[in-house]
């Protein structure tokens, strides 16, 4: 079974379509809330964001067609279905400013830049609290297509000189274009938050609690 039709089925799939409206934002919400202090989300809601989306692949599709422990040498790849790779990515407001791969590294960066073309699938998520948002598919043929008609230097946005911003990304407008393409699909998403009385402690307290 190809990547492309498993992942078209959980676009295509009514029952789950709804539980993915329903539940994402609740979820994502209380990612944000496990990354929070003072007000302030961490860097590591996007690992979590990231654990949120693999799980819906495994309620969907089996943990037997599943392989999460992908290697740190694939940089793009977060998870594997039926044997092919999937990269999950996820955005708050615009298209703009989602990494291809996260690196300090300038001379990396480069390399990364002229070497690269696409190899697998995107499932994005796109965060708009208060708006609408989604969860878009990304075919790899789909990609290939704007890479090869605009070229890596129009598809691929490198960090400036002298700047900190952890990674290479997608130049503008790319990702706008990869999700309007005839090959990909999205759900809408209604982006509200709900009243969540959420302590950070109580999940390690009710372990301590425990004999």
């Amino acid at each position: 079974m190809e990547t492309q039709g498993c992942l078209a089925q959980l676009f295509e799939d009514e029952e789950i379509a709804r539980k993915i409206k329903r539940r994402l934002p609740y979820l994502f919400q209380l990612a944000e809330l496990e990354s929070s202090r003072a007000g302030k989300i961490g860097m590591q809601v996007g690992s979590i964001r990231e654990n949120i989306i693999v799980a819906l692949l495994v309620y969907k599709f089996g943990e037997e067609n599943m392989e999460t422990e992908i290697p740190i040498t694939e940089p793009e790849v977060d998870v594997s279905l039926f044997g092919e790779a999937v990269s999950i990515k996820t955005i708050t407001g615009s298209f703009g400013g989602v990494k291809v791969i996260w690196t300090v590294d300038a001379a990396k960066a480069k390399e990364f830049r002229d070497n690269y073309y696409p190899s697998c699938d995107i499932l994005l998520v796109r965060i708009n609290w208060n708006d609408t948002g989604g969860l878009y598919y990304i075919p790899v043929q789909a990609q290939r297509r704007l890479f090869d008609r605009i070229g890596r230097e129009s598809y691929i946005k490198l960090p400036k000189a002298g700047t900190n911003p952890r990674g290479v990304e997608f130049a503008k407008n790319v990702l706008a274009q990869l999700t309007a393409d005839s090959q990909s699909k999205h759900i809408e998403i209604n982006w509200r938050k709900s009243g969540i009385d959420f302590n950070p402690y109580k999940r390690w307290l009710d372990l301590w609690r425990e004999d």
